[in-house]
């Protein structure tokens, strides 16, 4: 042990810790995957359905359609709503790839708006303004776990008869005026990637809807196009979620809410260490919106005056995992610099320049974050003391 962890400071403290959250269940997921493995159904088999019907019932949708990952969810959803050339879509710039990527692949046009300073989400006013007769769809991403405002996306959408679909793959159980997110819009999209908040053992998705025939759609496309056997009525993707990662996710199912809450109380951690130590004045703290509940799959603060990248390397230096979420908005990759102008997308591009993502897992200790807020005090002090030098 270290001179440094005996006096109760830990060594270093990781951006996430996947195994930190997995070891406790290691004997439950080993069994389930025995059952997977003894029956021989690797795909499609119970558990998918079973997980089906959980991730819908937790997001208060009457149905759940799964999926190989959630970039596939998006996909499928789009597909399912005939979206192709000559139609557009309109997507945040500061998000990940997938949002935009699965809209450029069928051929229609990524249509990028501004975001909410404070949320880091899709700006409705944004959204506004860049309607057009050819648009067909918005895609509201809950960035970092905390729901866009859907109440205002929902009436443009009504406004000019445009399908919502909600990009959830970060904000499972976040909520919007008491709604789990992933059934206020037509459908939801869920990730299942290691490190979501409901993270599976490699890729899987999630579709949720409230439309029985929709959501038959989405079956009918995930499976190429296939029903019934070997007869295609359209042209789908082979894309579906393998029993084994299903198996897992509902042995992770019935821990998904104490890790929600347990996020959510890291959060508010932060929040308190920060004040205490006077660094809610230096760094820019996020915000959750009172009717929201955030579910914190990033802890997400902004570093102004272009600190940001020292900041980063001075917890590197005290080896203290942090990410940039995103460095490189979208309208700006070279993928898609043939789109040409934008509309003004000010406040994504300042985004990009300042936010960084601090560990938040739910296994994260309180010595933990007060190590880390110690570590971001020291960074501020040691430039006061050279600005008064």
């Amino acid at each position: 042990m270290s001179a440094q962890e005996s006096a109760g400071r830990p060594a270093s403290v990781p951006l996430l810790d996947v195994a930190r959250g997995n070891a406790p269940l290691q004997t439950e997921f080993v069994a389930a995957l025995e059952t997977v493995l003894d029956s021989g159904r690797f795909v499609f088999g119970p558990e998918v359905f079973e997980l089906e019907k959980q991730i819908a019932a937790a997001s208060h949708a009457k149905y759940g359609v799964s999926c190989a990952s959630g970039s596939d969810a998006l996909l499928l959803a789009l597909m399912a709503y005939d979206i192709g050339p000559g139609d557009e879509v309109i997507v945040p710039s500061f998000t990940f790839f997938a949002t935009a990527s699965a809209v450029w692949r069928l051929g229609a046009k990524p249509v990028f708006a501004d975001i909410d300073p404070v949320t880091f989400n899709i700006d409705p006013a944004a959204i506004a303004a860049v309607v057009t007769p050819n648009t067909k769809a918005i895609i509201p991403v809950h960035l970092f776990g905390q729901a866009a405002d859907m109440t205002s996306i929902n009436a443009i959408a009504a406004a000019h008869d445009l399908w919502v679909i909600e990009d959830a793959c970060q904000a499972i159980l976040a909520e919007y005026d008491g709604q789990p997110v992933g059934s206020i819009g037509d459908v939801g999209c869920f990730s299942f990637y290691p490190t979501k908040n409901l993270g599976g053992m490699g890729d899987g998705g999630m579709m949720t809807t409230n439309d029985e025939e929709f959501a038959a759609k989405l079956r009918l496309y995930r499976g190429h196009g296939m029903e019934p056997r070997y007869y295609h009525s359209v042209v789908g993707v082979n894309s579906r979620l393998d029993t084994f990662q299903a198996a897992t996710l509902l042995v992770k199912m019935p821990k998904l809410a104490q890790w929600t809450d347990m996020r959510r109380e890291n959060a508010a951690r932060y929040g308190e260490l920060f004040q205490t130590a006077g660094m809610d004045e230096c760094v820019i703290l996020p915000a959750e919106y009172p009717e929201h509940k955030h579910a914190w799959n990033q802890y997400t603060i902004r570093v102004p005056q272009g600190r940001r990248d020292a900041l980063r390397k001075h917890l590197a230096d005290h080896k203290i995992g942090s990410e940039i979420y995103y460095p490189v908005p979208l309208h700006q990759q070279a993928c898609f610099a043939s789109m040409g102008e934008h509309a003004s997308l000010v406040e994504t591009e300042k985004a990009a320049l300042e936010v960084l993502s601090l560990p938040i897992f739910p296994e994260l200790t309180a010595a933990e974050q007060r190590y880390v807020v110690e570590a971001v005090d020291k960074f501020y002090s040691t430039i006061q003391k050279k600005a008064v030098a």
